[in-house]
């Protein structure tokens, strides 16, 4: 394959702009850029990235490039690719890219090995396909590669379980572990975008419906707020009692998925687990329902039995299909199950995710520092590294906050003091 693949080469310019207009809102990477182009912290590593392709992705990929690392950036999902974003990576970053929005399972498996025969140092996943790959495809590149980190919970779940089965051969930081991630991106991020991506296809209101939101973790938490913010009826379905009682104290329904599949008008699923909506639930649904997936795979909603149950299926809108029951009842699919917020929209704000692309860089660097004392496991990202990220994002935003005088220490660090 040449040295990159995209849609057209031809749309660069427009995505040079939507990139520059994302790094207005992203002062902790220009922060860290103006250090990493005078230090050049990632000199002489070569590092595969397999993340979703848009503007702010493009910004931490700068980012990295002028901490002295070469860059190749491949897709992490087959809808979320933005094509003149991935031109304009090309054309003016000189950085190979291989994505194109629509791309066919086997071309995208293709990308990924074009991305590894980079022969990387570091790998930067989202979903921990790049890293399976390496494991089952092309282990003759393993002991070149020093440790790479992890975007999203669906991939530590995955890596974790490689780890526990003394699969994994290097370390991996899970950057998705970092509060300054999971806290902002995962529930403000998700939640957000994922409405947005709804709406965008869809162009329904969303008061007075009935929204079902299956999960209640830190994307879960994100998608119920928005929603019930803009005048939605939340019901929420979990199989972990904790997150539950969560919702519920939180006010919203909790039932299960086959009580709220009867009542639901559009659902949502963000659990990162296996058909989480599936044949029985289809069975039982509302004529007009709309089913949506914010997950990082489209496994989360069962299509394959849905079509099985059909006798027909259109597309009625861009990322809206139309499949017919025997019975008259038509249910609605978005972006083929798969992330709705980059499907149909353009995932996160670029204000959000620059403190997620900030622990991905400054957790390259660690590796870089480090990764040759660190075990083949799943490390968290350093508290050090997570404390200094809130520090530059309450700076950027104009807020200061308290410092602890010497004697508040000493009291916080003393078990002599009692009432």
């Amino acid at each position: 394959m040449a040295n990159y693949d995209i849609k057209d080469i031809k749309l660069a310019e427009g995505g040079r702009r939507r990139i520059e207009w994302a790094a207005r809102e992203m002062p902790v990477l220009q922060r860290i850029n103006e250090r990493f182009e005078r230090e050049r912290p990632l000199a002489g590593m070569r590092l595969s990235a397999c993340l979703h392709v848009t503007t702010e992705t493009a910004n931490l990929m700068r980012t990295l490039q002028l901490g002295g690392a070469e860059v190749v950036l491949t897709a992490s999902n087959p809808l979320s690719t933005q094509d003149d974003v991935a031109a304009a990576l090309v054309s003016f970053m000189e950085i190979p890219v291989y994505a194109i929005k629509g791309e066919d399972n086997v071309t995208y498996y293709k990308h990924i090995n074009a991305a590894l025969d980079h022969k990387p140092h570091m790998t930067m996943d989202d979903g921990a396909d790049l890293v399976s790959t390496l494991h089952k495809e092309r282990r003759e590149l393993l002991p070149g590669i020093i440790g790479g980190t992890e975007e999203t919970t669906t991939g530590v779940v995955r890596l974790r379980a490689m780890a526990e089965d003394k699969a994994l051969m290097f370390p991996v930081i899970a950057v998705n572990d970092a509060m300054t991630k999971h806290f902002f991106d995962n529930r403000y991020g998700t939640g957000q975008s994922t409405v947005d991506g709804i709406v965008r296809a869809t162009n329904v209101l969303l008061a007075g419906k009935v929204f079902v939101v299956a999960g209640y973790g830190w994307c879960g938490r994100g998608l119920a707020s928005r929603a019930r913010g803009l005048g939605a009826n939340v019901v929420v379905t979990e199989v972990d009692p904790l997150k539950a009682l969560e919702a519920v104290m939180d006010g919203f329904r909790v039932m299960p998925m086959m009580d709220a599949s009867r009542i639901g008008d559009i659902f949502c699923t963000v659990t990162g687990d296996l058909n989480v909506i599936d044949k029985h639930h289809f069975e039982v649904m509302k004529d007009g329902a709309i089913v949506a997936n914010s997950g990082h795979f489209n496994v989360e909603i069962n299509i394959p039995a849905l079509g099985k149950m059909s006798i027909g299926k259109k597309l009625v809108r861009p990322f809206v299909e139309q499949y017919d029951l025997p019975d008259g009842r038509a249910i609605f699919i978005l972006g083929d199950g798969r992330l709705i917020n980059l499907a149909a929209a353009e995932g996160h704000p670029a204000s959000v995710m620059d403190m997620s692309f900030a622990n991905q860089a400054l957790a390259a660097e660690y590796m870089v520092k480090n990764g040759k004392q660190m075990q083949n496991q799943v490390y968290g990202v350093p508290a050090e590294i997570d404390a200094e990220i809130a520090r530059i994002k309450l700076g950027a935003m104009g807020v200061q906050i308290d410092v602890l005088t010497p004697e508040q220490v000493k009291y916080l660090n003393s078990w002599e003091a009692g009432t």
